[in-house]
Formats: structure tokens, C-alpha cells, sequence
């Protein structure tokens, strides 16, 4: 991928999360955690401002809402980090809307998709995605964020 422009740069990355990722820091501590997403968000703004970067978060439980803000980022955004959750292992939609973006995008999963159930072990998103973190936990959006970095 090319470098894009100054101007790209200065369009923030879009941190989209995907269904029940709401509820992080109650659903499943033993697989996700304690820390919540206004956590994770907290964490992102502040690495991003390390990094020069400005984020813009937004979590949905809607799959067509996510297409949405994909479908968005063509125009509105320097980069893309989504935790697809769920919608990762079965969503074209998603899949088809991200195949037109011409930014970075890193997909991330809190954990590590390949030692859970066999049906998590595919994601439609990784065939369109720049890179992949997974199974690092709630660091993974941080790694993202300098992955994102390094392509724009």
C-alpha cells in the first residue's frame, strides 16, 4: 500500500467494535477481562495521542450499522481497527464493505481465536484486512494503533 498523504494523516482512525463487546468487563472475564470498553477506549485515545494520531471510537451490536461506518471510513478516515467480534467468523457484508477500502485496516481479537471453538477459527475479515492481533488482549488495540501508523 502507498503512503497516503499528510492530509490522510490527519483524518482520524476509526476504532470499530463489534456485538457484546459492550459488555466487556462482565461477559467472560475469564476469557476478556476486567477492563471495559470505555477502558479500552481511554487507552486508545491516549496512545494515539502518543503517536500523533486522533482515533474515533464506536461500538455496535448492528451488523448493518458497522457496514455503515465502514462504508465511511472510505472518505473519513486515515486507517481502520476493528474488532469484528462475532460478525469476524460470518459477516460478507462486512467483509464486501471492507474490501473497498484503500486505508490500512488491523483486525483485532481480544483473545486468541485459534485455542477457542473450531467455528472461530476462520475470520472473513482477515482476507481484507492489512494484519491481524489476536490473543494479546486488550493491548492488541495499541499495537493496532502503531501498525496504523506505519502504513499511513
Amino acid at each position: 500500500m502507498a503512503k497516503q498523504s499528510s492530509k490522510a494523516a490527519a483524518k482520524p482512525v476509526f476504532v470499530l467494535n463489534g456485538p457484546n463487546l459492550n459488555l466487556l468487563g462482565q461477559r467472560e472475564p475469564e476469557i476478556y477481562g476486567s477492563t471495559t470498553l470505555a477502558d479500552i477506549e481511554k487507552l486508545v485515545k491516549a496512545r494515539a495521542k502518543t503517536l500523533g494520531l486522533t482515533v474515533d471510537c464506536r461500538q455496535s451490536n448492528h451488523e448493518g450499522e458497522l457496514v455503515d461506518w465502514i462504508q465511511e471510513a472510505r472518505g473519513s478516515a486515515a486507517g481502520l481497527i476493528l474488532n469484528a467480534g462475532a460478525y469476524s467468523h460470518t459477516s460478507i457484508a462486512i467483509h464486501d464493505a471492507l474490501a473497498t477500502l484503500d486505508i490500512p485496516i488491523i483486525e483485532v481479537h481480544i483473545s486468541n481465536i485459534y485455542k477457542r471453538e473450531s467455528f472461530r477459527h476462520h475470520s472473513t475479515v482477515s482476507s481484507v484486512a492489512t494484519g491481524l492481533i489476536c490473543g494479546l488482549g486488550t493491548i492488541g488495540y495499541e499495537l493496532a494503533l502503531e501498525a496504523v501508523k506505519s502504513k499511513i
